[in-house]
């Protein structure tokens, strides 16, 4: 299929709910067998934090395939580059049903992340091919609405097979999943790549974003968010099943409160971009999450007992903050770059998705049975994200790229 300069977000039909549901991929893989953690530990003959080392290796994995997937999709097209992610990703996806032991589970979840790292990093240099600044931001937020259903469903529909047929068929669905998300696309996405006279190698585009400091800026609010986020999803199973003890049927709920809340922001953060720009909202969101975790972190520490309502509203609004955060930082860094869109989201999404597999195994080291390895964790990353952004952005803004030669979509055949 070859693109026409001429294609905006409006004249391809359900771009935003296609776009939301290749990035779906990520919170699909990673959420869906929460509630089945334990239930695969006494299957494969292993403990819980065995089973959840998994979460951590798919993010170190999915990290891998953007830092690929970054300039393979700016110097080939974005559509062979989503396709390829999709094929590893189904691949690695139909080989976890048919698992024998752990290490088999690790390997192929390394496998399964490689392709969806491949492919997310697609959606959004996408949008900023075909919209920039404010549009780009509320773009993102309105992918990010659809996509809150993605970690809201996903732990119901994956307690539901975990009960009616087995955590296998958990990873079935994610297969399937794939499959017709590859179908969909090929049908109706066309290529949106733009048009370059200088094609730099994968490491001469890396570095252009690396000596950029204000995209550094943006660059480290991402990895400390995801931090914050891949902490709480790493220490949820055993805190709210274990320190709470909550049953594997009430701990979607549980989970899903905060996917609501993310949703309330989301919503709010696409109102206040008509009349803010991104990075002042950006700021207004790390500002309440370090508030946030600073009560959250007081409250575990000096309670004697943490009661579970309380705790569930206070991570709520703090989780709920990430919808003021994630969609404005990315705008933010993407701006800087119209022509390696792909690149400078690559290196934001495998650096975040890193941090969030190192705290999240950090989480899991120091689980002591109760929420402070967890809360304490989010409440760091939450006060050194906007203390080093703020630091990097001093001063005047560098430009990040030469201009552009005319033409914007590439004529890549897929």
């Amino acid at each position: 299929m070859t693109s026409s300069p001429s294609h905006s977000l409006m004249a391809i039909p359900g771009l935003v709910f296609i776009l939301a549901g290749l990035t779906a991929l990520a919170p699909l893989a990673t959420d869906a067998y929460l509630p089945a953690v334990p239930t695969m530990a006494d299957a494969l003959g292993r403990s819980v934090h065995d089973v959840e080392l998994s979460i951590s290796l798919f993010l170190a994995g999915f990290s891998l395939g953007q830092l690929f997937g970054g300039p393979f999709s700016d110097h080939f097209g974005r559509r062979i580059a989503i396709f390829t992610g999709l094929a590893l990703f189904s691949l690695g996806s139909l080989a976890i049903i048919f698992t024998p032991n752990i290490e088999w589970l690790w390997a192929f979840r390394v496998v399964q992340a490689l392709g969806g790292g491949l492919t997310v990093v697609n959606t959004p240099a996408i949008v900023r091919d075909i919209s920039s600044g404010n549009e780009s931001a509320r773009t993102l937020s309105r992918m990010a609405m659809i996509l809150m259903l993605a970690p809201l469903l996903a732990p119901v529909l994956g307690s539901l097979i975990l009960q009616t047929l087995g955590w296998p068929m958990i990873f079935g669905l994610l297969f399937i999943y794939s499959l017709l998300l590859a179908v969909t696309i090929h049908r109706v996405l066309p290529e949106t790549r733009r048009l370059q006279t200088d094609r730099p190698n994968a490491l001469r585009r890396y570095w252009m974003v690396l000596r950029h400091r204000h995209a550094l800026g943006y660059l480290v609010s991402a990895c400390f968010g995801y931090g914050s986020l891949f902490a709480f999803i790493t220490g949820s199973p055993s805190v709210y099943m274990g320190y709470f003890s909550l049953s594997e049927t009430l701990y979607p709920f549980a989970f899903g409160a905060n996917v609501l809340a993310l949703l309330a922001f989301n919503k709010l953060n696409i109102r206040l971009l008509g009349r803010h720009q991104p990075r002042n909202l950006l700021l207004a969101g790390q500002l309440v999450q370090v508030v946030t975790g600073m009560i959250l972190i007081v409250y575990v520490v000096t309670s004697s007992t943490v009661q579970l309502p309380l705790f569930i509203l206070l991570v709520m609004l703090f989780f709920g903050c990430h919808g003021l955060v994630s969609a404005n930082a990315m705008a933010g860094i993407t701006e800087f770059f119209p022509t390696n869109s792909a690149t400078a989201t690559a290196l934001m999404g495998a650096c975040g998705f890193a941090f969030g597999a190192f705290t999240g195994s950090l989480v899991g080291l120091f689980a002591d049975g109760t929420p402070l390895p967890m809360a304490a964790m989010m409440a760091l990353c939450a006060l050194l994200a906007p203390a080093l952004r703020l630091l990097l952005q001093r001063g005047p803004v560098p430009n990040a790229e030469p201009p552009r030669q005319a033409g914007s979509a590439s004529s890549t055949s897929a």
